[in-house]
């Protein structure tokens, strides 16, 4: 007999949470517990990026009380059993990626499984187990660092990717959470097109992808999502919104080094439509990125498209999820300092993709969606992903 089992993935960087200790932070999870609410799913699979934020040494302290704050709150407690897994080890520099990991599942759902990497078995899940530190030898986790000759020019940062191994009623899945390389110079993205922190991002997915594909397990279908750091081609985009301007490129008096890109209007008192520097990205009709959800810009989202071959997703129809501003009053707009793009995503291989139920009664049985889009978040908005699992009970 076929079951079907409701299932809400979220994905979501948290830095600025840690970055503006306290000020954000529960209206952020007020938007949580009503996403939570509206759909009642029966297993949660919440992916943190990002946890400590930038100020890490000082902020990770945070953590324990973020995590424990939605493990204890009374929006959860159906919820009868929780795993948790937060890798907030800043000292073991070689292993540190800070993410965090929550897993939800609710005590009408039965015969949920959790896979253990070192005895090769599934074991049934029961009560509630929290590991909080750098996870090495917790057995039900797999952690990974992306090796240190990935990015041999760029300082290497906490990114990697976590995954856990799941049966919820006969059905064995993956679920991944992931943080790729960022633009870290807004000019040194538009130098090519793919930039190259797209060709390394490129890499480190197509490496994680075949770290859980590979021989050493058996594949299961997959889930993936986290904070891909995905960017609009930025070079293809520049030269479609510079089109009628005049371009000016500003050097550095000393170097050949380019500092600014100005396109200014031809005539209109010549003014500046569009400014880059390293991390400035002001772009004077901001509302092209929210309009109609940035549909406009849509095609020069082509980094899922190189994996097509394994990839797949559902189609986005919300705006650009980073980078809006975190100003409390200012839910809506994007700071100009990148170039409004869709970071943050959920991704699933093709069988992933075939466990989705369609059913069509009326209402969306599958929705792809940005957490709080009127509610201040931080600079990146949550994304999550409701769907009904299509799974067999023998």
């Amino acid at each position: 007999m076929e079951t079907l089992t409701d299932v809400l993935l979220v994905t979501a960087n948290v830095g600025s949470l840690f970055d503006n200790v306290g000020e954000i932070q529960n209206e952020w999870l007020q938007e949580l517990y009503k996403t939570i609410h509206s759909y009642k799913p029966q297993f949660i699979a919440l992916h943190f990026q990002e946890v400590g934020g930038k100020d890490y040494m000082a902020n990770m302290g945070h953590a324990e009380n973020f995590f424990w704050s939605i493990e204890s709150s009374d929006e959860m407690k159906d919820f009868d059993r929780v795993c948790i897994y937060v890798d907030n080890q800043f000292q073991a520099e070689d292993s540190f990626t800070a993410l965090g990991s929550m897993y939800f599942i609710h005590k009408a759902l039965k015969n949920v499984y959790q896979y253990d990497f070192e005895a090769k078995d599934f074991k049934a899940v029961s009560g509630q187990t929290k590991y909080v530190g750098s996870l090495d030898g917790v057995t039900t986790v797999e952690k990974e660092k992306f090796p240190k000759n990935f990015w041999p020019d760029f300082k290497w940062s906490r990114k990697g990717f976590m995954r856990t191994r799941w049966i919820i009623h006969n059905q064995g899945l993956d679920l991944v959470n992931v943080h790729l390389f960022h633009d870290a110079s807004n000019l040194i993205a538009c130098n090519s097109s793919p930039s190259i922190y797209s060709a390394n991002r490129k890499n480190a997915l197509r490496y994680v992808i075949n770290r859980i594909s590979d021989s050493r397990y058996t594949p299961l279908p997959f889930f993936v999502f986290g904070d891909f750091n995905f960017r609009l081609d930025t070079l293809s985009l520049v030269q479609h919104l510079s089109t009628a301007t005049d371009v000016q490129t500003v050097k550095k008096d000393s170097s050949n080094e380019v500092e600014k890109i100005i396109c200014e209007e031809k005539d209109n008192d010549h003014k500046v439509l569009l400014q880059i520097e390293e991390k400035l990205f002001a772009y004077l009709h901001q509302a092209v990125f929210r309009e109609d959800n940035g549909r406009a810009l849509l095609k020069y989202d082509k980094e899922v498209a190189a994996f097509q071959d394994v990839i797949k997703e559902e189609d986005i129809k919300f705006p650009p999820s980073y980078p809006y501003s975190e100003e409390y009053a200012k839910p809506t707009q994007y700071m100009n300092t990148r170039c409004p793009a869709w970071c943050d995503r959920i991704l699933m291989s093709h069988a992933a993709q075939d466990f989705i139920d369609r059913r069509d009664d009326g209402e969306k049985s599958v929705v792809y969606n940005t957490v709080g889009p009127n509610v201040c978040m931080g600079d990146h908005k949550p994304v999550f992903l409701s769907f009904s699992l299509k799974t067999n009970d023998h």
